[in-house]
């Protein structure tokens, strides 16, 4: 029979996490939490990546705030964009139309 792998809850991984940043040594919050220390560097790892999603169990994603905000932004700057060249284009268009019913040739 297989060895089954230990689940810990979120709040357990916070604890172990914040006695690592309150300057507690990697060994003695490995031995009081019974955890390989290589698990904990991976839990704090997780935790200064995305301090406000880490842990989220399971089937949820890992998105950090920062990153959705990021990606936001970025897709607010595209449509100011696309809404900019838009009517550049529309300017264009107008401009040609006019030129065409007047009769007169574009000058270069």
């Amino acid at each position: 029979m297989g060895l089954s792998r230990r689940q810990f809850t979120r709040e357990f991984k916070l604890a172990a996490v914040r006695r690592l940043e309150a300057g507690v040594s990697l060994a003695e919050v490995a031995r009081g939490a019974e955890v390989n220390p290589n698990v904990l560097q991976r839990w704090r790892r997780e935790f200064r990546q995305a301090p406000g999603n880490a842990f989220p169990g399971n089937g949820q994603q890992r998105w950090s705030e920062g990153r959705v905000a990021e990606l936001e932004r970025k897709i607010g700057q595209q449509v100011v964009e696309i809404d900019f060249l838009k009517g550049c284009l529309q300017r264009i268009e107008e401009q040609r139309m006019l030129e065409a019913s007047s009769g007169s040739p574009r000058s270069t």
